[in-house]
């Protein structure tokens, strides 16, 4: 099954009870984004937030993959089963929720989906909202192993460069990969990792949307390589990286991993190179 469902078809597993439906809304705005609803929610979502609560606490970037058991533990306090189908949504479309969705994947959850589209695209299809989130009814029995290839460190990346059968993508504008405008973080170096390649992800959406594969495959085609055998997507910060990443899979590239401290940690980290 394809990792994007349609808003008809999550309309009709509103009623099954292993459905899990997770809102993965950021409060940043990413660049081009279409508005935010704040006020709307599907029936039944629960929060998924990976910018406060998902994330490690401790880390001094923002938003970074938490360790296995804080993971396991906030899943169960959702309710996360085994056994749940979870579908992750964001408030303007297919932007914040790919992240998500490869964050269960990386612990090791097979039926974990992205609304295509996300809330805006439900509204678009006429279907109910409400208002307030749904909470949590029971304790969830969610295990898994947190897979370390899902989630790379500037290390790994670093030794990465000079390996032909590895190739490392940015998703950020072209405008920032060539060192042609300023980073918007302070204290950020401008530039790219050297020998990545520059992959922008608003080039794969058609507004709120991911393009059809039809047309993500050119694209892709000219800026990826299926001869290689890793893809480490990077960006700022490492959400719009997993736009890109969620392409490639629906591409059928392989071998996929994300950069997790992105551009927020390579550009402020001196010691490490620039192009």
């Amino acid at each position: 099954m394809s990792p994007l469902v349609t808003p008809q078809w999550l309309n009709q597993q509103l009623t099954n009870p292993n459905l899990i439906l997770l809102d993965a809304s950021i409060d940043f705005k990413i660049p081009g984004e279409v508005e935010k609803d704040t006020v709307n929610f599907i029936p039944k979502t629960l929060r998924f937030d990976y910018d406060k609560e998902f994330c490690d606490i401790n880390a001094s970037l923002p938003h970074m993959m938490p360790d296995q058991d804080r993971f396991i533990g906030l899943a169960q306090e959702l309710g996360l089963n085994n056994e749940s189908i979870v579908v992750v949504y964001d408030n303007s479309g297919t932007f914040a929720s790919p992240r998500a969705w490869w964050m269960l994947k990386a612990m090791g959850h097979k039926n974990v989906y992205v609304l295509d589209g996300g809330l805006t695209e439900w509204k678009n299809a006429g279907f109910e909202t409400v208002e307030q989130y749904d909470q949590p009814h029971m304790l969830g029995n969610f295990t898994g192993t947190l897979d370390p290839n899902f989630f790379i460190d500037a290390e790994h990346v670093l030794n990465e460069i000079d390996n032909p059968k590895s190739l490392t993508v940015d998703a950020r504008s072209r405008a920032r990969f060539n060192k042609e405008v300023p980073e918007p973080r302070p204290g950020i170096r401008s530039g790219h990792i050297p020998n990545s390649v520059c992959q922008p992800f608003a080039e794969l959406m058609n507004e709120h949307k991911l393009k059809p594969i039809d047309e993500l495959k050119p694209i892709l085609d000219q800026s990826l390589s299926k001869e290689v055998d890793r893809t480490l997507f990077s960006c700022g910060s490492g959400v719009t990286a997993a736009i890109v990443l969620l392409a490639a899979e629906l591409c059928g590239y392989k071998g996929l991993s994300i950069y997790d401290g992105s551009w927020t940690e390579w550009g402020q980290r001196e010691e490490l190179p620039i192009e």
